[in-house]
């Protein structure tokens, strides 16, 4: 009796995973903000940034999660053309989110409220947008270095997406009091998804998930370990007195 296999395409599979993680990060965004910016009004009793900043910061960093989305659909559809054309875009949205990152980050800190959300001293929490900002601008601009390989360019690309995504993880409901390392912990969760496919498809970490990841996952603690020092605090009551 004849046995009938069914063979998978690799290719096919690929393109289902970047897909698959996209989206999966576009609902940890919209559920993490969606009390206090994608349905405030049918939270306002919730806490939200009272400056007006906070709208265009937030449509700018919604804005990066669909194009995310819609790269990886583009690829899945075979469209790479448009894919590349609207990544010269996505490229302007980056260094846009970088300017708007550092200064809503300064807002915050300054206010006396700080981050909406996050019950940790608003000098101290500076450090963690900061790195986020940090390693988003590195793996961008690694990523635009290296579109021509795309096993490198894509991983870059969703690393870079994961380092600002603790901010969405961190405002789940219920999860902001148990503190940074716990929303760090759910981030990296991201992280470890890019690594078992590596290994299921690779046999192997691919480089950019191995050394990315792994300067993800570092920081993390280290954030942790500076942002009460005396030399962190002098520098954020610096950069936030930079804001008048």
């Amino acid at each position: 009796m004849a046995t009938m296999t069914t063979a998978v395409d690799p290719a096919a599979a690929e393109r289902r995973f970047y897909t698959g993680m996209a989206i999966a990060i576009l609902a940890v965004v919209f559920v993490g903000f969606a009390r206090s910016f994608f349905l405030r009004p049918w939270f306002p009793d919730h806490p939200a940034p009272p400056e007006r900043f906070f709208t265009v910061h937030g449509l700018a960093f919604a804005a990066w999660i669909v194009l995310l989305v819609t790269q990886a659909s583009f690829v899945r559809a075979g469209r790479v053309d448009l894919h590349r054309k609207l990544g010269m875009a996505g490229a302007g949205l980056a260094l846009a989110m970088l300017v708007l990152g550092v200064w809503g980050a300064l807002i915050a800190a300054k206010r006396s409220t700080g981050f909406v959300d996050i019950p940790v001293p608003p000098l101290q929490f500076l450090i963690v947008p900061f790195a986020d900002l940090l390693l988003f601008a590195t793996f961008v601009a690694y990523a635009i270095a290296r579109r021509g390989d795309p096993q490198t360019h894509k991983r870059a690309m969703l690393l870079a997406t994961i380092s600002i995504l603790g901010a969405a993880v961190a405002r789940l409901p219920g999860l902001a009091a148990l503190g940074p390392p716990a929303f760090f912990g759910l981030t990296d969760l991201f992280i470890v998804a890019i690594g078992v496919w590596d290994w299921r498809t690779r046999g192997r970490l691919h480089p950019v998930t191995l050394w990315g990841g792994l300067a993800l996952i570092v920081s993390q603690p280290l954030r942790l370990a500076v942002m009460g020092t005396e030399g962190w605090l002098a520098f954020a009551r610096w950069a936030t007195g930079l804001i008048g």
